[in-house]
């Protein structure tokens, strides 16, 4: 395991924030099984937790404005220190109206231990769940949290969260068959959601 500071790496016209490697689940298909980086930026294991300064100090030397996207995502996951990821999302916004997206696990509440969705209001304007399967079961096969009471809890918080956040997506990856496929965007659509299905790359 190969380990950095990459804080911010770029894909495509998108900039990607790695503030923590923190994360309860193990996802059997997760980027971060496979390599030390993603998509060809340099290792995304950080040698420490950063501070609000680090990070500030590195965005300080990206031209924010100029991406199509600012995305809360790396190698853990962003809420599992959610204070820092408000106080970067209010740096962002200071910065540019650049619109920013949180990917995550959607286990903020369990995390954090009390509802978090409304604390995005106003600092993130897309938030994509992984949703990951259409059952508890399979969402546990797959996700492999350490947290009890996961799916419901990630279910709770997708509810919730749409009422902050302009766009929130539910997503899966499409290794899991059309059959099960089917089934999550029935989940999702009963939840009021969007579904958006991933390509795997190994």
């Amino acid at each position: 395991m190969k380990k950095a500071m990459t804080i911010s790496y770029e894909i495509g016209d998108s900039l990607y924030l790695n503030i923590t490697n923190k994360c309860p689940c193990a996802c059997t298909f997760c980027i971060r099984q496979n390599d030390d980086g993603a998509y060809g930026s340099d290792p995304l294991w950080l040698e420490h937790q950063p501070s609000l300064d680090e990070i500030k100090q590195n965005l300080s030397q990206r031209r924010l404005s100029h991406y199509s996207e600012i995305i809360f995502c790396g190698y853990g996951e962003p809420t599992t220190e959610l204070e820092l990821l408000k106080q970067t999302a209010k740096f962002i916004r200071s910065e540019c109206q650049t619109p920013i997206r949180l990917n995550t696990n959607g286990l903020s509440d369990l995390i954090n231990k009390r509802s978090t969705a409304g604390d995005l209001e106003g600092l993130i304007d897309t938030v994509s769940i992984s949703l990951n399967a259409p059952t508890e079961a399979e969402y546990n096969a797959v996700t492999r949290p350490s947290l009890e009471g996961s799916f419901d809890a990630m279910l709770k918080f997708a509810s919730e969260v749409k009422n902050y956040v302009p766009h929130t997506a539910f997503t899966v990856v499409d290794v899991i068959g059309e059959e099960k496929i089917a089934q999550s965007e029935a989940l999702a659509d009963s939840i009021g959601i969007h579904l958006r299905v991933r390509k795997y790359i190994s």
